[in-house]
């Protein structure tokens, strides 16, 4: 089992800046993708950015150009640089991993508990 612990939330003025980071801890063969989600009060879970293995990246089309994802796979840790923050970017932000436990497991989704982003205007 894999569990994600995510850190880096809080309240941030639009504009500024703001670094999520999480850490996938347990037992792990392999992640071959992790993510950022968020889920806004009112609203569905959404993909924010996701990277893979393969150098694959994805964002969100609201988050293009302010957000960067990145990887640390030596230290299992997924990384959301928020820049020019905005209201609208409020949100519990989730850590997602795909993971494999050995090499015969088939693959297992692990989330995070979440982190508060508070964007104020």
């Amino acid at each position: 089992q894999v569990r994600l612990a995510e850190s880096g939330g809080g309240l941030v003025q639009a504009g500024g800046s703001l670094t999520l980071s999480c850490v996938a801890s347990g037992t792990i063969f392999a992640i071959p993708g992790m993510g950022w989600y968020r889920q806004a009060p009112g609203k569905q879970r959404e993909m924010v950015a996701t990277i893979n293995d393969g150098g694959g990246i994805d964002y969100e089309d609201s988050v293009k150009g302010r957000f960067t994802i990145s990887r640390d796979r030596s230290m299992n840790t997924v990384y959301l640089q928020m820049n020019n923050v905005k209201a609208e970017d409020t949100a519990v932000y989730y850590c997602h991993a795909y993971y494999y436990s050995d090499f015969r497991s088939s693959g297992s989704d692990a989330w995070g508990q979440g982190t508060l982003v508070t964007v104020s205007s």
